[in-house]
């Protein structure tokens, strides 16, 4: 991409000056405005303050009250969304849900649960070192996907629960003009809870137009014994029905691992720059009774293009007697990235704080 429009410059470009602006929204400057930040004489932090006044980490964070949205940021374009920071309490990252919205469609593009957006779908803090995704102690969620948008970007965080929650963000982005082949930032959420016997589960279905998949998040509970990923990720695209046109050959090989992650008789946790295994909960004897893992593989350097429509599905499979498979019932939650041209096809609607619930 080229360094002058401020889009992706990498380190290869790093050196080389731009016309693109640089600008940052957060609490401390609710509008990203040049000149505007650390103006604020209320907050969360105006108590701490008190005795110092203006510019002094007055307005750090924010309150988001239960069953609402708060709008964090919204910028006219032509302009590319850079990185994304925030953190909030672990115990709420089910219950808030990340929409951003380009342009002005009233859909959003990207309509996940926060802690599955950034690999985290668990409850419980796992750090991540990739390239698109960072999660860093304790609990600093970073975001370097590229986000282009031509007329604007809205960036909203809804809160399902009936308790407040403290959320604090920054959002990084440059005002610059975006080329007409750069395609629009999408990720969407589902879960099968359970995974129904002999189906499988859908991460994404209904894609429509024509675009580039590039991640996949799974957050997987295994409710059986024995060892539970020999199911093969499949990628149907462009009038596939039957048969898809990319199948892998096993789970851990699709994020990958190879022979079951197993060293010496552990799972091996993971995390590089675009696959990792980076979480494994183990089962502890009274309350935990389950195995759950998370797992992502970003198609960074292999991404799978599509001309018309897409849809990505993984087997829940295992080992029953007799060296034959058994179809299980698991509890898997996922989350599809890809770029595609607007417009694209609604996502499914966000289901009730129960059904998101980890349990």
């Amino acid at each position: 991409m080229n360094a002058f429009n401020g889009l992706g410059m990498g380190l290869g470009n790093l050196a080389r000056v731009s016309n693109a602006v640089s600008r940052s929204i957060s609490p401390e400057n609710f509008t990203g405005e040049k000149g505007k930040g650390a103006m604020a004489t209320e907050g969360t932090g105006a108590q701490a303050a008190r005795d110092l006044g203006l510019g002094w980490k007055v307005s750090p964070s924010v309150n988001i009250p239960g069953h609402s949205e708060f709008t964090m940021g919204v910028i006219d374009g032509p302009g590319v969304i850079q990185n994304i920071w925030l953190t909030c309490s672990h115990q709420v990252v089910r219950s808030l849900i990340f929409k951003i919205y380009w342009d002005e469609e009233e859909e959003p593009s990207v309509y996940v649960p926060v802690g599955d957006f950034f690999c985290n779908g668990w409850g419980e803090r796992a750090l991540v070192n990739s390239m698109p995704i960072s999660v860093n102690p304790a609990g600093g969620f970073n975001s370097y996907w590229e986000m282009p948008f031509r007329k604007k970007a809205r960036v909203v965080m809804q809160n399902l629960s009936h308790e407040s929650t403290v959320l604090y963000y920054q959002i990084n982005y440059t005002l610059t003009e975006v080329p007409d082949d750069m395609a629009y930032f999408h990720a969407q959420w589902r879960r099968s809870n359970p995974v129904q016997y002999k189906d499988v589960h859908t991460i994404v279905d209904g894609i429509k137009g024509k675009g580039h998949y590039v991640g996949t998040y799974l957050a997987w509970q295994v409710n059986s014994n024995n060892w539970w990923g020999e199911g093969e990720v499949k990628f149907y695209m462009d009038g596939d029905k039957e048969y898809p046109t990319i199948c892998s050959t096993g789970t851990e090989d699709y994020f990958g691992g190879a022979w079951n992650w197993d060293m010496n008789g552990q799972y091996v946790t993971y995390s590089t720059p675009f696959l990792g295994m980076h979480q494994a909960i183990k089962a502890d004897g009274l309350y935990k009774a389950n195995q759950r893992f998370g797992m992502y593989r970003f198609h960074v350097m292999d991404p799978i293009r599509f001309e018309d429509d897409l849809k990505v599905t993984i087997q829940a499979l295992g080992w029953r007697s007799h060296g034959r498979y058994l179809p299980l019932q698991d509890d898997i939650a996922s989350v599809a990235y890809w770029y595609q041209l607007e417009p694209h096809a609604a996502h499914p609607p966000m289901p009730g704080i129960d059904e998101l619930e980890i349990i």
